[in-house]
């Protein structure tokens, strides 16, 4: 009830900072949606010279990217670490951290919420909405169950590496910038890796699984035949890298020393 209790707290002073500056809320959204809009342009172009991709019609490619976008958001919104580095560590604001008695990972989730990367998700749930009643998909009773599991599990992925890489900033004295290639790998997860040579099918099914967030969670619905080994596995692989990445950060924390001079 206590960290429960801290959510609000944070989002009531996220709402006092927003209706002061509400134009940069909007701006900040507007260019979310012109991002996703961009993407999903850039699948119709594609589908505008050729009928399939690896074997994948159109639909089926906007119900994967759509998919994708829903942990996406979730993620956007609860882990904005990008400038985790730069902040809390060359510039010291983890001491501040470490003084509250409060975990401090969670704090530092609390104090970047950014609730307008959530659009990301609404966008994505329409589309993938649109291309399910496109390709005429079978509804089962349990399907949204498994659907609020499967986003969970590719949240967790997303959340299990990039905590992890966050983490490495206790270890270097300078930013790292990982995070910025780590961005530009998590896109691959919006297509499916049968598209890819086995190397990077294998990289972004095992060691970065970025394949779990869209691809394989996606294929329950889309092909559960041939994938449903795979997409069962999106909350036991967001599950392991999430709790890796609690034990790099606790361990990261002990470490930490201070700012200095």
């Amino acid at each position: 009830m206590f960290y429960l209790s801290l959510v609000v707290d944070y989002l009531k002073n996220y709402m006092k900072t927003r209706l002061t500056y509400r134009s940069d809320f909007w701006i900040e959204v507007l260019s979310d949606l012109l991002m996703n809009g961009l993407n999903l342009f850039f699948i119709l172009v594609v589908f505008g010279q050729t009928d399939s991709l690896g074997g994948w019609n159109r639909e089926q490619i906007l119900f994967i990217y759509g998919f994708f976008m829903i942990p996406y958001g979730i993620f956007g919104t609860l882990f904005n670490l990008w400038n985790f580095s730069e902040r809390y560590i060359v510039k010291g604001e983890m001491d501040r951290i470490l003084t509250r008695p409060a975990n401090s990972l969670w704090q530092i989730m609390l104090e970047n919420l950014d609730p307008s990367s959530f659009f990301s998700t609404i966008v994505g749930f329409v589309i993938m909405s649109y291309s399910w009643t496109q390709l005429d998909l079978a509804f089962h009773w349990y399907d949204p169950f498994v659907f609020i599991v499967l986003v969970i599990g590719a949240v967790c992925v997303y959340g299990g590496i990039y905590v992890t890489m966050a983490a490495t900033a206790f270890y270097s004295d300078a930013p790292t910038g990982i995070m910025p290639l780590m961005y530009n790998l998590s896109s691959y997860g919006r297509y499916p890796v049968t598209i890819y040579n086995k190397l990077l099918r294998g990289m972004l099914t095992w060691i970065l699984p970025f394949a779990f967030v869209g691809f394989y969670p996606s294929a329950y619905f889309l092909d559960p035949g041939n994938w449903l080994g795979y997409a069962l596995l999106t909350p036991v692989i967001g599950g392991v890298f999430l709790a890796f990445s609690l034990m790099i950060w606790k361990v990261g924390v002990k470490r930490y020393r201070g700012a200095g001079s």
